[in-house]
């Protein structure tokens, strides 16, 4: 693999190229012979990292990339040119640069008919989109059998990029788990952006995405169930963050 710029946010090393070095990256993947796995990071994803050694381990298997604003700010403090490289945003553009390579795609996760509905208003707004398949999988633990199905019918379908929206830390569990297994140049845990591009959420406003202030349209669309998990991940990753600088600053010191 080659050499990527990446900083430290606690205990996950995330990327530092630009949005369109990372896609280029990914377009290029299928002919390069490179096998990727992209994993797009918010504040939650490095506080459920800090307690799961786990999902650590998933991350560091594969390229992490920064989706929140908060990650993006910690980067440019770092003094790198940092740029948000956010999921709903990525997928789409990787899908308008692999439409003249005749690109595959197959989209794993959702809800039943989710990923069917991403698919057809993808290949309305890219002509040309190669599908290579949908499946919803089933909202429970899969026995090895039906896994090693799926394994089975998504290598068969000869995808160029698989497109995991199971929700995380899930997706990002799963990706890593497969990944010696799928024969996709390309594994992708993009979550919401299945919801986004299938026209069952909005996204807030772009200057609000600019901001980092995505999260309050977020919060305001789905009071019940995001505010309390709001509320402990900023408290959490505000600390962890602290923490982890007073740490280095301590070992710079001795």
């Amino acid at each position: 693999m080659p050499e990527w710029r990446t900083f430290r946010v606690v205990d996950v090393e995330v990327g530092a190229a630009s949005f369109a070095e990372v896609i280029a990256r990914v377009v290029a993947a299928p002919a390069s012979g490179e096998r990727l796995s992209i994993h797009f990071a918010t504040a939650h994803s490095i506080v459920e990292a800090h307690g799961d050694q786990g999902l650590r381990d998933a991350l560091a298997r594969g390229l992490v990339e920064p989706d929140g604003m908060p990650l993006v700010w910690l980067g440019r403090r770092s003094g790198l040119p940092v740029e948000r490289v956010c999921g709903p945003d990525f997928m789409p553009a990787v899908v308008a640069g692999g439409v003249p390579l005749g690109r595959r795609h197959f989209f794993y996760g959702g809800a039943p008919g989710v990923p069917e509905r991403l698919a057809g208003g993808l290949a309305v707004q890219f002509p040309g989109l190669q599908v290579a398949g949908t499946l919803s999988p089933p909202f429970r633990a899969l026995s090895d059998e039906e896994d090693a199905e799926i394994v089975a019918l998504i290598n068969a379908a000869r995808p160029d990029y698989v497109w995991v929206g199971l929700g995380a830390p899930k997706q990002d569990l799963w990706v890593a788990a497969h990944r010696e297994r799928m024969d996709a140049p390309v594994l992708l845990a993009v979550g919401a952006a299945f919801d986004f591009h299938a026209g069952l959420r909005r996204r807030a406003p772009r200057w609000m995405q600019r901001t980092g202030t995505e999260w309050i349209f977020r919060l305001l669309s789905e009071p019940r169930r995001l505010a309390g998990r709001y509320t402990r991940t900023n408290v959490a990753f505000v600390g962890l963050v602290i923490a982890s600088r007073l740490r280095r600053r301590r070992s710079a010191g001795s």
